[in-house]
């Protein structure tokens, strides 16, 4: 089944919180995301500090950074799920602890890493989940919101998945569904934590692409990956977290050069654009 590109609707999350691009030397948009002398960390382990930085409706934020830099730990305070150290998170302009949470899950679609899962929950039902976020009180979901979870199922190409059991597909088909679920909940910003992980050759171009079609549509995307490759196809900007600190965040091909990503990551230069392959940026053009 061919993936298909899932729209958005009209007043779904974001909506007119949103501000309009201005013309020529007028205000810019009011960020999705605005992260601001940021610390992250647990207790009082500082990970990483003093971060800035934003998404902005219609962007792709992919971050960079090897195992332990914080990656992690940084999505899970942009979320509200550990409270930053210092510095603040603000979502279309309202500091995230101000937020309620029904409201948060309106604008905001989470994609952790795939997990087995324990309750045999079928696929269908996983992502119905999602539509949770849109439900009135203790309502239960009504025909037009089964249809949008198929929708979702059919955008990623695993409807044929809808009736099996979520604990008995492959860990590759799980993540497909989580990220199903987010989509389920219309949000206006995707954060995804490394979504390529367990996919296959085939399942990770198509998310990638499927990332492409969600920002055409206005979606703001914020993702982790180990793959840098990903981010250079993918993003409109790469942001680099190593050392405690952002080492860079800009223009993907200025951003993610072999030095910098040899840098990041503690390995050769040459051992880099092995790794990148046809994907390696050429350094002299990069700036």
């Amino acid at each position: 089944m061919s993936a298909s590109v899932l729209p958005l609707r009209a007043g779904a999350g974001l909506g007119a919180m949103a501000v309009p691009d201005a013309g020529p030397g007028g205000s810019v948009r009011t960020p999705v995301l605005h992260a601001q002398a940021l610390d992250i960390g647990h207790g009082a382990r500082r990970v990483a500090q003093a971060l800035d930085f934003t998404v902005q409706p219609g962007e792709v934020l992919c971050l960079l950074g090897a195992n332990g830099s914080g990656k992690t730990t940084l999505l899970r305070t942009l979320l509200g799920l550990l409270a930053p150290l210092a510095g603040s998170v603000r979502m279309a302009g309202q500091d995230v602890a101000a937020w309620d949470r029904a409201a948060f899950a309106r604008h905001v679609g989470y994609v952790p890493q795939a997990h087995a899962g324990v309750f045999p929950y079928t696929v269908l039902d996983v992502v119905l989940m999602g539509r949770a976020a849109r439900l009135a009180g203790f309502a239960t979901p009504a025909a037009a919101d089964r249809q949008r979870a198929v929708e979702c199922l059919q955008a990623l190409g695993i409807a044929h998945l809808r009736s099996r059991s979520y604990t008995a597909i492959s860990g590759g088909e799980r993540q497909l569904a989580l990220i199903a679920r987010a989509l389920a909940q219309e949000p206006r910003l995707l954060v995804m934590d490394e979504p390529t992980a367990s996919l296959d050759f085939g399942n990770q171009i198509r998310v990638l692409e499927h990332v492409a079609r969600l920002r055409a549509a206005g979606m703001a995307v914020l993702m982790t990956t180990h793959q840098p490759e990903h981010a250079l196809r993918v993003a409109d900007r790469i942001a680099l977290l190593g050392g405690g600190r952002l080492q860079a965040i800009g223009a993907p091909r200025a951003t993610a050069t072999p030095a910098a990503l040899a840098h990041l990551y503690g390995v050769s230069e040459q051992a880099i654009r092995a790794g990148l392959g046809a994907f390696s940026p050429d350094e002299d053009t990069a700036a």
